[in-house]
């Protein structure tokens, strides 16, 4: 059997990216979550609106961002406001359509975690933290996760809990809270998944070409419910995945090995 002409991480990349739709305002993380919004952007979305968590409204960078404060994003953002005015008036306004997130790992109910692997005190691996990823996750319309599938990421019990999807209701009576609007979509390296409007619990609902069931629920875990209607994601166009290479090729010649996507 052929080679595919795309790896894991471009069609998860291109899957990210076809999410988004002309005009969305798009709050973005740093990493893959920037790599797909601005896959979006040069692609089928040129009117998506990104907005940084350093204040850039409307950035339109050429190379992918290292951090929020790049200049970069400042230098081709419509306008720059202040941090504060992004999370009050914006965010927490309610003028967020969608939030693109990473995570180091997530729970079936969409709660993630980016601050340690390990106990707390004494961490194995002390991750980046929190930024504005909490507000995000519960203050945004719509907040889509985007992470490469394995035991490791997708845990039955987070060891701490960073940015809140919902949580087992304080009432008792086994269903999810209240407490955040938690992620629509999950997209993977492997499939998609998407949270169960009533149980909140993360579905299977799409898979990549060349993956099978077996293969997602070996990577996760937590016992894996699928959807009956179980989808297959569309291939990567050839115009989407030169766009995303010219953009890696770009970044990287701008940056050296620095890498900012994966």
């Amino acid at each position: 059997m052929p080679e595919p002409g795309y790896t894991p991480a471009e069609i998860m990349t291109v899957a990210a990216a076809r999410k988004l739709k002309n005009g969305t305002v798009c709050f973005v993380g740093i990493g893959l979550p920037s790599a797909a919004a601005n896959l979006a952007r040069i692609t089928h979305a040129p009117e998506l609106v990104l907005i940084y968590e350093s204040g850039t409204i409307g950035a339109k960078p050429d190379v992918l961002p290292l951090s929020i404060g790049d200049g970069e994003l400042a230098e081709t953002a419509d306008t720059v406001v202040s941090v504060p005015e992004i999370f009050r008036y914006w965010l927490q306004g309610g003028r967020v359509d969608i939030g693109f997130l990473g995570a180091a790992q997530i729970d079936k109910l969409g709660n993630i975690n980016t601050t340690v692997i390990g106990p707390y005190e004494k961490p194995k691996v002390r991750l980046p933290g929190a930024g504005g990823a909490p507000e995000i996750a519960t203050a945004a319309k719509e907040v889509a996760i985007i992470l490469k599938q394995s035991k490791r990421a997708f845990v039955e019990k987070l060891e701490f809990v960073t940015s809140s999807g919902y949580y087992p209701s304080a009432s008792g009576n086994g269903r999810p809270g209240p407490r955040g609007r938690g992620p629509t979509t999950v997209i993977t390296d492997l499939g998609v998944m998407r949270s169960d409007p009533i149980t909140r619990e993360l579905i299977l609902t799409a898979i990549h070409p060349g993956t099978t069931v077996d293969q997602v629920r070996d990577a996760t875990g937590w016992q894996l419910k699928v959807a009956p209607n179980l989808e297959t994601t569309s291939l990567p166009t050839d115009p989407e995945l030169r766009a995303l290479r010219d953009l890696h090729s770009r970044t990287a010649a701008a940056h050296g090995n620095v890498s900012v996507a994966e």
